[in-house]
């Protein structure tokens, strides 16, 4: 039987402004304060001794493919057995917060057998590193990589061990969005368009830059390039308004959510609601004309990790359409209900989970699952329990 962790909605200080999706910004709405719930969810326990996982994607006859930080992907099967590591994964940079990171399952898998992951890639002197953007094909016998093919890289590389960001959106058209961070230390770099720190990218899914990205053919500016002013992103999802949300760590504070627009700017280092480590002031204050404001944001930190939005019905029709996002500090997981382009609800689930949530996804099956970070990580679904309001369909 699978073990279960149970988890209740926490109140707690959270400070968050709730913006209109599109066009021009509307004044804060003030704090969204948690709301408490009685619903319960149990943690089923899918697999477990996992080294520090990353991201879960989902592939045919219930399978999963999990990235492990150190620089491994994995097969596990239908009831939890985890492979030995596959073949052909390229050469990483582990350490700190670099690794292998996002692994995601092409449109057209069930066609192609593609997938697309990003990495830590360390220049050949491994000095430095940067962010990279990969495709391959599984093999037919589940256990390797072939036709491994590089995407996109970041430029420049950095001596750094922070601030990757690293997760990968296919739109609906098939091209590829990728969160990138600003490696912490050149956070000033997030306001150039020279470079592809602090950047959201936008490729093609053979590589290069997506057509009809905003600053193709503008002299001194990358191609890739679809947003700017971000800091470290490690949450992404396609929303069901049709466009991409994401969300970053904010320094001491100030973690937000945002909907990356062409050509706009996110503000960061400018403005944000966060402050230096041990207090201080960065930048110019939390709004500058120019600027897209968030359309959420926490004080204090949630170091919120994974995003997924739940389009069934499995925990109830009234959780239909929210936002999930996991959060690494306070290790929890937040329910955003968003009504008519505001965050309404932000609720606390799984309180008593005691582990960093690195990876939050919708499984194939309606279902939400996690991924706990650590060096015995599980992979985790989300279940009702028996006795709330919602309704509990056959799984």
């Amino acid at each position: 039987m699978a073990a279960s962790w149970h988890g209740r909605v926490g109140a707690g200080l959270v400070a968050s402004a709730a913006l209109a999706v599109a066009g021009a910004a509307q004044p804060p709405q003030g704090p969204v304060s948690p709301a408490p719930s009685a619903r319960k969810l149990s943690a089923e326990v899918v697999a477990q001794g996992l080294e520090h996982p990353w991201a879960v994607a989902f592939l045919p006859g219930g399978r999963f493919l999990v990235s492990e930080r150190p620089g491994r992907l994995r097969l596990v099967d239908a009831v939890g057995r985890v492979g030995a590591p596959l073949a052909g994964v390229p050469r990483v940079a582990s350490g700190g917060q670099g690794g292998l990171l996002d692994v995601v399952t092409d449109r057209d898998f069930a066609h192609n057998r593609r997938i697309h992951f990003c990495y830590a890639e360390p220049s050949e002197d491994g000095r430095s590193n940067g962010t990279a953007l990969a495709s391959a094909q599984l093999s037919e016998g589940w256990d390797g990589l072939e036709q491994l093919k590089l995407l996109f890289r970041q430029q420049p590389k950095v001596a750094s061990q922070l601030h990757f960001g690293c997760r990968i959106v296919q739109a609906p058209d098939g091209m590829l969005f990728l969160t990138l961070g600003e490696r912490f230390h050149r956070r000033d770099d997030a306001q150039r368009l020279d470079n592809h720190l602090g950047k959201v990218v936008r490729i093609a899914p053979h590589g290069g830059a997506a057509p009809g990205n905003p600053f193709a053919g503008r002299p001194g500016a990358l191609p890739e390039i679809w947003s700017f002013g971000h800091r470290n992103p490690q949450g992404a999802a396609w929303g069901p308004d049709g466009r991409l949300w994401i969300h970053e760590h904010g320094p001491q504070g100030g973690d937000e959510i945002n909907l990356p627009q062409p050509g706009r700017n996110y503000g960061w280092p400018v403005v944000t609601y966060g402050e230096e480590y041990g207090g201080g002031r960065i930048g110019e204050g939390t709004r500058k004309a120019g600027m897209e404001p968030p359309l959420h944001w926490w004080v204090p930190s949630i170091a919120p990790s994974g995003m997924a939005f739940l389009t069934s019905e499995r925990y109830g029709p009234d959780w239909r359409g929210s936002l999930f996002v996991g959060a690494l500090k306070l290790q929890r997981l937040h329910r955003l209900e968003v009504r008519e382009g505001r965050v309404v609800r932000d609720e606390y689930l799984l309180d008593g989970l005691g582990a960093r949530i690195r990876d939050v996804r919708q499984g194939p099956d309606g279902w939400l699952y996690l991924l706990t970070d650590s060096p015995d990580g599980r992979l985790l679904r989300l279940k009702p329990e028996r006795g709330d309001n919602a309704p509990h369909p056959s799984s």
